[in-house]
């Protein structure tokens, strides 16, 4: 009795986790491509999305349901930013920013999964985000043949208001969405 109780649990809790996953890369292919173009890296919800993620499937899934995310415009659908896709996008100026995400996801996911204090969460998107600049910032720099400090000022500056603001929303909403989920029933721990 106890082993098809546990059973049930189990196919419940990986119905939950490919569900949730599929969701957010759907949510990806959603929101993302809405974008506001000022210059070579165009603002959207991506990172936001990403943030959230992390509190609702775990670094991991979290990190798989980006990729998920990745692979759909890698294969030339317009899920990117302005409704672009394909490897060229990949390739392009902003190419680092999209592959540093996953990075961003693990190391960000890691801090979120494994510590329950707001600040240290908030610090842990913030390192993540930053790692995510870095690595973008350095594909820019290449592909544009531009000097890292301009690049800076392109491509990192302008963000940093709204990425502290998405991460302030994540670390009040993504806590108070598990809860929810939990409180419904709905939500299985993915750790």
């Amino acid at each position: 009795m106890n082993k098809s109780i546990s059973n049930i649990g189990c196919r419940k809790s990986k119905t939950y986790v490919m569900s949730m996953t599929a969701m957010i890369a759907a949510v990806y292919c959603i929101l993302a491509p809405m974008a506001i173009p000022i210059g070579a890296v165009p603002i959207s919800l991506m990172t936001l999305i990403v943030y959230v993620s992390l509190y609702l499937l775990g670094w991991r899934m979290a990190a798989i349901s980006y990729m998920v995310y990745l692979f759909i415009g890698l294969v030339g659908l317009p899920v990117f930013a302005g409704y672009a896709g394909g490897i060229g996008k990949l390739l392009g100026p902003t190419g680092g920013y999209l592959i540093g995400v996953i990075p961003m996801a693990v190391i960000a996911g890691l801090l979120v999964d494994r510590f329950s204090s707001r600040i240290v969460q908030f610090g842990g998107l913030i390192l993540g985000t930053l790692i995510m600049y870095a690595l973008g910032t350095a594909w820019f720099c290449i592909v544009m043949d531009s000097v890292f400090a301009a690049a800076l000022g392109i491509c990192v500056f302008p963000f940093i208001p709204g990425d502290i603001i998405k991460i302030i929303i994540a670390v009040i909403a993504g806590p108070i969405l598990k809860n929810r989920l939990k409180k419904e029933g709905v939500y299985e721990s993915v750790s």
